[in-house]
């Protein structure tokens, strides 16, 4: 079985961070490639390792990603 799920990546340093928003799990390389594979990685040890219950509480189905415009300053 396969899920479909979000992956953000942004730069850090001389590095990327990955997230999965629905998990809310991270993870991080030092190339976008390496980010979204370790996060890749940490996500399937997450569902292998984690009790239903777990999975269930962590899981948010719906994600949304936007931009937003805020005053500064």
């Amino acid at each position: 079985m396969t899920r479909q799920l979000t992956a953000i990546i942004e730069r850090e340093g001389n590095g990327y961070v990955s997230l999965c928003p629905e998990l809310d799990i991270a993870s991080q390389g030092d190339t976008i490639e390496q980010a979204r594979n370790n996060l890749s990685e940490a996500v399937e040890l997450f569902f292998e390792c984690a009790s239903p219950d777990e999975i269930s509480e962590r899981l948010h189905e719906e994600v949304y990603i936007t931009h937003l415009e805020v005053a500064v300053g």
